[in-house]
């Protein structure tokens, strides 16, 4: 190892950096694999075979490259504290595919009677075209990063990804911790503790490797006693799952399937997008002044790898980038992190430790990060837009609602489809729940950004914004009337239905007039005075 501060490759800091962020993408890829095949009974193998192996590619290419460009910074710079930005899977929106786009495509390709590996193999090159697609997405507005974030407001961009977080990574994953308890509220507290109160751990180690030891533990002594009860399964058989992410083009067969869930694909790309800007500004706040573009361009090069060689989930550079550098880390653990990431899903050791650590371990630190994320868009957004931020929260929570509501091992779809077309007593509850639901990252971004203008005293402003919701509302881009949440042509839908869906987008236009009508009469009462 090179003693020049100037070259040599890691740090004492690496090491906590190393941990923190493989936990990081470790507690992802377990619980996408948990969702999947503990919630929805999709076949093991394609998870650990298939998908794992892409996704793993995406990890370790990225920071690969995030680390020769932490190097380069430094040799230019003369600097030996330069910090290279982690780059890991996306929590919000690799759980919200796991949920939201893979598992429900998986039972309505079992329900059109598929068998399970087939349905399986089929929602799998359903989820390498949704990445592709956020991929190409990526590599266009990385080249348009700022006019985004000119034209989206704040509040509406993180009021969107922080509803997600509240339900999808925050909710869920606590019903998980609650379904055996004395492991899952130990280690939320024992993250909470560590994490919110900022409390220090010993021998200084990092917060989340403590409580995923300490209730990881908990599980595997207390489990074998019978003190869990129903909630303890005994580990499975290690086993070397070998699988090399070799390019395919099977996407293109899951390319027809993607299109009915664009309306959630697109938005999760925008978001990555958004994200990688303000984690740029976030380092170059902390003193480390990487491109911008260079940054977007890697995370979206990264997922389209990750796309062509089977991977589901996609890759984005994590907000964290100064408490990695407050910590000591430089650029060796970006190194460790992609190598030990990438050789897991290539080897198979990443099944075989998502297999043995259960999901009531993992999901204290999706809990923490959700409630992060939370925060984050209160704090970064100012005071006056909170209620726009709020109200953004509204259709990720109907989207939560809808997919409980609406699980066919409690409730048969045929009864679903029935209520939905049930206009007896007006619109049904259900129904409009779902179609609150459907589409709710762009409704939560149109939501959040006409109250946004409504607060800047904007009242045109907010009713263009109204006029393209109701447009997106018309062809289920948003409040889709179908369960699916597919987007359509108004005029072919099913008569039992059609009528909600040009109420829906009935509703927009007429606050759009009633706002822009308001907004003369204010305009002369100006005028007068």
């Amino acid at each position: 190892m090179s003693t020049n501060p100037q070259t040599r490759w890691f740090s004492p800091g690496d090491l906590n950096g190393f941990l923190g962020l493989v936990v990081d993408n470790l507690s992802i890829m377990a619980f996408l694999a948990a969702a999947l095949i503990g919630i929805f009974g999709f076949p093991a193998d394609i998870v650990f075979l298939h998908m794992f192996p892409g996704t793993a590619l995406g990890v370790l290419l990225g920071n690969l490259a995030y680390t020769a460009m932490a190097r380069r910074l430094a040799r230019r710079q003369e600097r030996q504290d330069v910090t290279a930005m982690p780059l890991g899977l996306d929590a919000p929106t690799s759980i919200g595919l796991a949920l939201l786009v893979l598992g429900p495509a998986f039972l309505q390709f079992r329900q059109s009677g598929l068998d399970p590996h087939a349905a399986g193999i089929a929602t799998w090159q359903l989820g390498m075209a949704s990445l592709v697609i956020m991929g190409v997405l990526k590599f266009v507005l990385s080249f348009f990063g700022g006019m985004v974030q000119r034209h989206v407001p704040r509040a509406g961009l993180l009021g969107s990804i922080a509803g997600i977080a509240l339900v999808l990574m925050g909710f869920l994953p606590l019903v998980e911790i609650l379904k055996v308890p004395v492991v899952g509220f130990t280690g939320l507290g024992v993250v909470l503790y560590a994490l919110v109160a900022r409390a220090r751990m010993p021998w200084g180690l990092p917060g989340v490797l403590v409580a995923f030891v300490v209730a990881a533990l908990l599980y595997y002594v207390l489990g074998p006693l019978g003190w869990l009860g129903h909630g303890y399964r005994p580990p499975a058989a290690w086993q070397w799952r070998i699988a090399w992410p070799l390019p395919t083009l099977q996407w293109i067969d899951g390319l027809a399937a993607a299109v009915p869930y664009l309306p959630l694909i697109l938005p999760f790309g925008l978001l990555m997008v958004v994200g990688g800007v303000n984690v740029t500004e976030s380092a170059r706040a902390a003193g480390d002044d990487y491109r911008t573009r260079d940054i977007l361009l890697v995370e979206a090069l990264a997922t389209l790898v990750a796309g062509f060689c089977g991977g589901v989930a996609q890759t984005t550079p994590y907000i964290g980038q100064p408490a990695y550098k407050a910590m000591g880390a430089r650029s060796g653990y970006t190194l460790l992190t992609g190598v030990v990431i990438g050789l897991g899903g290539v080897l198979g050791y990443l099944s075989n430790l998502v297999e043995l650590v259960p999901l009531s371990v993992l999901a204290p630190i999706l809990v923490f990060v959700a409630i992060g994320i939370t925060v984050q868009a209160f704090e970064a957004t100012p005071l006056r837009y909170a209620p726009a931020v709020v109200f953004s929260f509204f259709p990720a929570i109907a989207r939560m609602v809808t997919i409980k509501l609406t699980d066919p091992t409690y409730v048969p779809p045929e009864r679903v489809a029935a209520l939905l077309a049930d206009h007896a007593r007006g619109n049904a509850e259900l129904a409009v729940i779902a179609v609150l639901g459907n589409g709710f990252i762009i409704t939560s971004m149109v939501w959040a950004s006409f109250l946004v203008a409504l607060i800047d005293g904007r009242p045109l402003r907010a009713a263009w914004i109204l006029l393209l919701g109701g447009g997106l509302s018309l062809f289920g881009i948003i409040h889709s009337v179908e369960l699916s949440g597919g987007i359509y042509l108004p005029w072919r839908l099913d008569a039992a239905i059609r009528p909600l869906a040009w109420q829906f987008a009935g509703a927009y236009a007429v606050l759009a007039i009633v706002l822009a009508l308001l907004s003369l009469g204010g305009r002369r009462q100006r005028e007068d005075g």
